[in-house]
């Protein structure tokens, strides 16, 4: 089996206070792996780690991250930069922290392609539409002329998985990527994700919805207070949890 991404005993602090503590976890390609735990477990620090976005308050103090075998970590910051837009891609919790709110949805998606491919413009448009319509936007031809604040909660979200897959990244990293939607809108985007699982895509989804988990993901890691505390393939933790930490999480699921 190949690993597309390798985390290796990360170790984050905030001052002298620890978030992450030796972190270790494989995520094989063409998967979905889930990191899963309640609030404040770490889960959104680690892909902050992974796309090197971490606040300045926060501190690496020791541990690797490989993506297909190249040390993240030793990347200066312009090739992490096109690292970012050309191979990892990220889903954000709230669809509006990934737009800029005076620049359409087009444009957007349009500079976005432009840095990191040296397409002509005719060729983006094009690509920037097939895209819009993978996500299931019927109206991409008026979605691109909209502003975000235009868009429903459900069109934003789309748009922004859009966003993500514009330039054919190797990697997704999904933050609770259906938190803010309602029942309705969480199933579609499910489908969305399974539908991209089945294409070979690899997905780090990070998650507390058990539910969500249980239906997409391959591999499960868990994750509590900063430490991994159990990991393995997903039926089986789903089924037969061993940490007493994993087994009242999925008590509280049942």
């Amino acid at each position: 089996m190949k690993y597309l991404l390798e985390v290796d005993k990360l170790t984050v602090h905030v001052g002298p206070k620890s978030l992450l503590h030796n972190v270790s976890f494989k995520v094989p390609e063409g998967r979905i792996t889930a990191i899963v735990g309640a609030s404040g477990s770490g889960k959104t620090t680690i892909a902050s780690c992974v796309m090197r976005l971490l606040p300045p308050s926060l501190e690496i103090i020791h541990g690797e991250i490989f993506f297909d075998h190249k040390n993240l970590m030793s990347l200066n910051k312009e090739d992490m930069r096109l690292m970012r837009g050309q191979q990892i891609a990220m889903i954000f919790q709230e669809p509006l922290w990934a737009f800029n709110p005076l620049m359409t949805i087009g444009r957007q998606l349009d500079e976005l392609l432009a840095a990191h491919h040296h397409d002509n413009k005719d060729d983006r448009k094009y690509k920037i539409l097939e895209v819009l319509a993978k996500v299931e936007l019927s109206n991409a031809k008026e979605i691109v002329n909209r502003y975000p604040h235009q868009l429903s909660g459900g069109q934003r979200q789309r748009a922004m998985i859009a966003q993500a897959l514009v330039t054919n990244p190797r990697l997704i990293i999904a933050d609770e990527p259906t938190s803010n939607l309602d029942v309705t809108l969480q199933a579609r985007i499910m489908d969305l994700f399974r539908h991209f699982k089945q294409e070979g895509m690899t997905m780090l989804l990070i998650s507390h919805d058990l539910g969500m988990v249980s239906h997409l993901a391959d591999e499960v890691v868990i994750l509590d207070k900063g430490q991994v505390v159990e990991s393995g393939p997903a039926q089986s933790i789903m089924h037969h949890p061993k940490h007493k930490h994993t087994q009242k999480l999925m008590e509280a699921f049942a």
